[in-house]
């Protein structure tokens, strides 16, 4: 296969500048990414890096996953479980992003929780919710943890 694509004029692989500028992203981000194992890259005789093209859409699905939220971590924890030869397919994101549907719809719940209370906290100002007397008179959320209370979405709930 790599002698056809080098016929029509289609590198086997490419340089971390060409992967920069198909994928949008900075060369320095392709760094990061390999450090962080998401994407990979063979080396050649000068220790330049080449990636396979399959790393194109490697970058595309790390950059959205991570657009809805996703942690790096995640995310690799995720392409880990992918062949590293393989570009992800529609089949992969489907169960993937299906693995993360319950954080990313907690998430929402909590956005929306906060939306719905910003009001309140706007009118004084403080946004110190142990201490407001209008939101939490002699502290009584403080048994029930740190933080918020009021604008924090249970688990489970």
């Amino acid at each position: 296969m790599n002698d056809a694509l080098q016929r029509a004029g289609i590198p086997p692989t490419l340089t971390v500048g060409e992967v920069a500028r198909r994928s949008g992203v900075t060369v320095s981000t392709l760094h990061f990414y390999e450090a962080q194992g998401l994407i990979g890259s063979t080396r050649t005789a000068g220790n330049q890096r080449r990636y396979p093209r399959t790393v194109l859409r490697r970058v595309a699905f790390v950059r959205v996953a991570q657009r809805v939220g996703i942690s790096l971590a995640e995310i690799g924890a995720a392409l880990a479980t992918l062949p590293d030869s393989a570009a992800p397919t529609r089949e992969d994101w489907a169960r993937l992003s299906a693995s993360w549907r319950s954080d990313l719809d907690e998430r929402l719940a909590q956005l929306q929780k906060l939306r719905d209370a910003l009001d309140d906290c706007i009118g004084c100002g403080c946004l110190s919710i142990d201490r407001c007397k209008l939101r939490n008179s002699l502290d009584r959320l403080g048994a029930e943890g740190q933080g918020p209370q009021r604008l924090l979405v249970k688990r489970g709930a």
